[in-house]
């Protein structure tokens, strides 16, 4: 614990230091008009069990495609550089587009960098956690058109490639490049899309990784999600619900497999639950006690298959936790935080961008 309070007191002086504002003239008696594109800068300081200390900067920021389009919501963009003390680091850059009255909504991802991590394995004369490094870059694109009110289907395409190398030649070194093919469909009834206080959002993508596209072996995932959102104390505050399943079917490579941690659920940061398919449930209360701050309280569990431990497989794999949330930009409720959670002999904090879901 002593390694994670000087991350929060530096996380929460950080935040505080970028709220300060000048003082208003007594002189001005006209109010300025919001500008198209609100911008910010925000620290982002973490730590992992894996990653341990993690240092960057997210500059970021909200504009309007048409100024004309009073439905759309507010586009975002923005990029994070992020080095961390086990000498892993990660460059990206992140879009959300929405545009001709929110008929049409596009995302733009691109990922590069060195990941140092590890990974769980029980099937040796001494089972123990192994170190692995991935440099890995990774881009993906969906495009999504409004087909009847609140319902949107689209496209997507990604591309990934790892050059993957193994503590102790405990698995070979492997080159991975994978091209996904993307059919998605969404249901949309959320009030605002980056903090809604009531509605639902239920996601359902497929991704194939078909050999005539130039992958080595095929492959599919199912990833399905449906949040749900009700608004407490007169709207005030909001109960969040998720349902998250991700199901990996076919040849599933190590780097496309998934961890029990991260949104899905919080309080696993080792990368010990590793597997072809997770399914979870978790719910989050948010208390916003002024217009900039708030908390949040949440707790979920979890269950994954396709392990290569079998004793791992669909068992339940509990975590909850607290965090907190400031305000990141002045015309519009955008979130950033930081969460510290516990799970099944295990912890993590997590700098959040947005909420959680």
């Amino acid at each position: 614990m002593h390694k994670i309070l000087p991350t929060i007191m530096l996380f929460l002086f950080c935040l505080c230091a970028s709220s300060q504002t000048k003082p208003i003239d007594s002189s001005v008696t006209t109010k300025a008009k919001p500008k198209n594109i609100d911008f910010n800068v925000m620290p982002y300081l973490n730590y992992n069990r894996t990653l341990d200390f993690m240092f960057g900067a997210i500059p970021m920021m909200m504009y309007k495609l048409n100024k004309a389009d009073t439905i759309s919501p507010k586009s975002l963009s923005g990029i994070s550089a992020v080095y961390t003390t086990n000498k892993s680091y990660f460059v990206a850059s992140f879009n959300k587009w929405y545009f001709n009255e929110d008929k049409w909504r596009a995302q733009f991802i691109f990922v590069t960098g060195d990941q140092n991590a590890q990974f769980y394995v029980d099937d040796i004369n001494t089972p123990d956690f192994y170190d692995y490094a991935t440099k890995k870059t990774v881009v993906a694109m969906t495009l999504q058109r409004k087909v009847v009110k609140s319902l949107y289907a689209g496209i997507g395409y990604s591309y990934a490639h790892y050059d993957t190398k193994y503590e102790d030649d405990i698995q070979p070194s492997s080159v991975t490049q994978t091209n996904g093919l993307q059919l998605n469909m969404m249901y949309d009834t959320r009030d605002a899309v980056y903090y809604p206080t009531k509605g639902d959002k239920v996601k359902l993508r497929w991704i194939g990784y078909p050999t005539w596209v130039g992958n080595d072996v095929s492959a599919n995932k199912i990833l399905s999600e449906y949040n749900k959102y009700f608004p407490m104390r007169s709207g005030t505050d909001v109960l969040a619900a998720r349902f998250s399943g991700k199901f990996g079917l076919g040849n599933i490579s190590f780097e496309q497999q998934v961890t029990i941690g991260g949104e899905d659920i919080r309080g696993y940061s080792e990368g010990k639950y590793r597997g072809d398919g997770l399914m979870a449930l978790q719910a989050e209360y948010r208390y916003n006690f002024n217009k900039k701050m708030g908390l949040v309280g949440f707790a979920g569990v979890a269950t994954i298959y396709g392990s290569d431990t079998s004793d791992f497989n669909w068992n339940l794999y509990p975590g909850a936790g607290i965090g907190y949330r400031y305000r990141a930009f002045k015309h519009e409720k955008f979130n950033v935080g930081l969460d510290a959670a516990v799970g099944k002999g295990d912890w993590g904090l997590y700098f959040r961008i947005g909420e959680a879901f």
